[in-house]
């Protein structure tokens, strides 16, 4: 009769057998390779920030075969990039994502796997533990993720991409370096649902921008009662680009931004938080202090450009 730990190291590795099959290498940069998630029939997930170049990408599949890629779109927001390949014939198997958004799939202290691979190696694994998890966040790109998943796990160069995985196989989301300077995340697959359809229907996901540098100040008490609000800070404009979406406003250096569209914004996350994908052309109520005195003024929030890397 085997013990609890033979039989642990029997399930893991029947469990890194199984993803491997949706697994693949990505060769889209200098020296190191990264992972990808066969994610739908023709679809490869991986990092955003390994894709280094957009063409000649290289896909290694699980049979030892390697097949040119097409970049469909990339979001350095969330650190995502989708890949199309010919998947016809192809001995990959699309992976199953976990049950539903509501299930809490993600509990600190729940063993976590990394599945990706290497073209050098093949199927490399790494075995540890979620660590802390918290609700929807932004990134430092400016990407909405739903949950922010922090791993305690080995990340070594190739990890990013990869399928995370928990004790049942379940491929919970996709592993990243490039969001967090302390450690790898994981980006949970209903970011990743969210972020695939976006890429391939337009190339990018679309967020708004006003046009404007800001930096947060401290109100005085006499402002804050003018204004009607409980917030003890507002942000300072300290650029205006030219012929953005805040120029045409009519926003000037030195305004003091309070709040937009209702909500108050006491630092530059809150600005981020409120020009989402759903608030591009739209018209939304600004208000700010000038000169001592609260106004308000209407702008319509713009689309940021995207540029291809």
């Amino acid at each position: 009769m085997e013990n609890e730990l033979v039989a642990l190291s029997r399930q893991l590795v029947e469990v890194v057998e199984r993803v491997n099959r949706a697994v693949v290498s990505v060769e889209a940069r200098r020296r190191f390779s990264s992972s990808g998630v066969h994610w739908r029939p023709g679809v490869v997930v991986t990092a955003e920030h390994t894709i280094r170049r957009a063409e000649e990408i290289a896909v290694g599949l699980p049979d030892g075969r390697s097949v040119t890629a097409t970049l469909s779109g990339r979001d350095p927001g969330t650190d995502l990039a989708v890949l199309k390949i010919d998947a016809q014939d192809l001995p990959v198997t699309v992976a199953a994502a976990a049950p539903s958004e509501a299930e809490p799939v993600f509990q600190p202290g729940q063993l976590a796997l990394t599945v990706g691979r290497s073209p050098d190696t093949g199927v490399t694994a790494t075995m540890g533990i979620i660590s802390s998890v918290s609700g929807a966040w932004r990134s430092w790109r400016g990407g909405r993720i739903d949950r922010f998943v922090r791993l305690d796990l080995a990340a070594y160069p190739g990890t990013s991409g990869s399928a995370v995985v928990d004790a049942a196989g379940r491929v919970l989301g996709i592993a990243t370096a490039g969001l967090s300077r302390i450690s790898s995340v994981a980006i949970p697959a209903t970011t990743v649902d969210r972020v695939v359809n976006d890429l391939l229907s337009k190339g990018h996901v679309a967020r708004g921008y006003l046009g404007v540098g800001l930096h947060p100040v401290s109100l005085p008490d006499h402002l804050m009662k003018q204004a009607g609000i409980s917030e003890s800070s507002g942000l300072i404009v300290l650029s205006v680009e030219n012929e953005g979406p805040a120029a045409r406003a009519g926003i000037l250096v030195g305004d003091i931004l309070l709040a937009l569209g209702g909500k108050p914004l006491g630092d530059t996350d809150d600005v981020q938080a409120a020009l989402d994908a759903e608030s591009v052309g739209k018209t939304l109520e600004l208000l700010l202090v000038r000169g001592g005195e609260t106004r308000k003024l209407a702008v319509t929030v713009g689309e940021r450009a995207w540029r291809a890397a």
